[in-house]
């Protein structure tokens, strides 16, 4: 099976930056998508961002302009740099890996992003 491990997740200021990284091990695949996506307590799991092997993003609406994805296709590891962080941002952070850009793909345990005002 398929191991996603975040990192890079902690508290910090309203206004500050902090990157988040996750790497792909166990069974070799090649990704066409790979993403972040994040949970509060209560709420459903919602896309924060997503890129395909080839580049293409997206974004919701409410991190637009503050975080930008980037993956390393050869390391299979996807980043999330988020500046600009809000207290709305506080949550859990999940890595999600899709083969085949169907289905529900793989899912990391997460981490835990939290922005104090």
């Amino acid at each position: 099976q398929v191991q996603l491990v975040e990192s890079g997740g902690g508290l910090v200021q309203a206004g500050g930056s902090l990157r988040l990284s996750c790497a792909a091990s166990g069974i070799i695949f090649n990704f066409n998508v790979m993403g972040w996506y994040r949970q509060v307590p209560g709420k459903e799991r919602e896309l924060v961002a997503t890129m395909t092997s080839g580049g293409s993003t997206n974004y919701a609406d409410s991190v637009k302009g503050r975080f930008t994805i980037s993956r390393d296709n050869a390391k299979r590891t996807v980043y999330l740099q988020m500046n600009s962080l809000k207290p709305e941002d506080t949550a859990v952070y999940f890595c999600n890996a899709n083969r085949f850009g169907i289905g529900s793909g793989y899912w990391g345990q997460g981490t835990q992003v939290t922005v104090s005002s």
